[in-house]
């Protein structure tokens, strides 16, 4: 009978080493820096927040009117958003055409353009005497500037490519192959879209929404040029935030939980899509 092989005479077999899992000193130090950097000054403002006395500040008329209409013009604006938006994100997502990247391009530039510098050129196109504002006056009677439409409208401007990034990555990811099998049916590029396409991509269009909505909400710079700041008209939270700000701080202080509490569920409700690690 063969001897049995002893633990002696089998090959050596490495041991793996295992890996640590502690941080080193040099990045350990900026990294708890950077957190306190971007969390202590929110958690100064839940310090110094006046809790006594917030019933009060919330329930008063110029608040409440505030934040009305920002929850109002933020629908629209994301209503607007998403009627427009994910049809230029399939575009750019499904069909080739000539400069189709110079086109990504200016569509995603809101994201980085300063707000004020949206706001003076949306003056410039659809003020009264803007290239587009000139012949809506003209014809129409309509005047944007100033307005609660101009709140909807500096809002989208800011908002949408957001929604159209998130469709478009969601869109690139979808097989495209179901769409074809529709079109082998004999479904329409347009029938495929509204059948198959949009219920694939829904997820993504809502992410989306979400995102373009809570942007919406937090706008000020695009606003505050393009549409002033009206009591009761044009002056949406931020906008409130900042006027209180001189004159009031308790109540800017308020305001500003307002806008944070809507900023964490907004993180919270889109944490499966944004927050989980791989």
């Amino acid at each position: 009978m063969p001897r049995a092989v002893k633990a002696q005479d089998s090959p050596a077999v490495p041991r793996r080493r295992r890996v640590s899992r502690g941080a080193p000193l040099p990045l350990l130090v900026p990294a708890l820096i950077g957190v306190a950097f971007l969390v202590l000054p929110l958690v100064a403002l839940l310090v110094r927040a006046p809790w006594r006395s917030m019933p009060d500040l919330l329930t008063s008329t110029e608040v409440w009117q505030a934040l009305r209409l920002s929850l109002v013009c933020a629908t629209a604006a994301t209503a607007v958003s998403l009627v427009v938006g994910v049809p230029l994100a399939w575009l750019l997502a499904r069909v080739e055409f000539p400069g189709r990247r110079l086109v990504r391009a200016l569509v995603t530039l809101p994201l980085v353009l300063p707000p004020v510098v949206g706001g003076v050129a949306l003056l410039m196109a659809l003020g009264r005497n803007g290239v587009v504002g000139r012949l809506l006056d003209d014809w129409f009677g309509l005047t944007l500037p100033f307005t609660t439409a101009g709140v909807v409208v500096a809002e989208a401007f800011v908002a949408m490519p957001f929604l159209v990034i998130s469709v478009e990555g969601t869109l690139r990811a979808a097989d495209p192959r179901y769409e074809e099998a529709a079109a082998t049916l004999g479904a329409s590029r347009f029938t495929a879209f509204r059948r198959v396409t949009l219920p694939l991509v829904a997820p993504g269009i809502a992410a989306g929404a979400v995102l373009a909505w809570a942007r919406a909400l937090g706008e000020f710079g695009a606003t505050i040029t393009f549409a002033g700041n009206f009591p009761g008209r044009t002056q949406t939270m931020p906008l409130a935030v900042y006027l209180a700000l001189q004159n009031d701080p308790e109540a800017a202080i308020a305001l500003s939980l307002v806008l944070l509490a809507v900023s964490v569920a907004v993180l919270a409700g889109l944490r499966d899509r944004w927050m989980t690690a791989p």
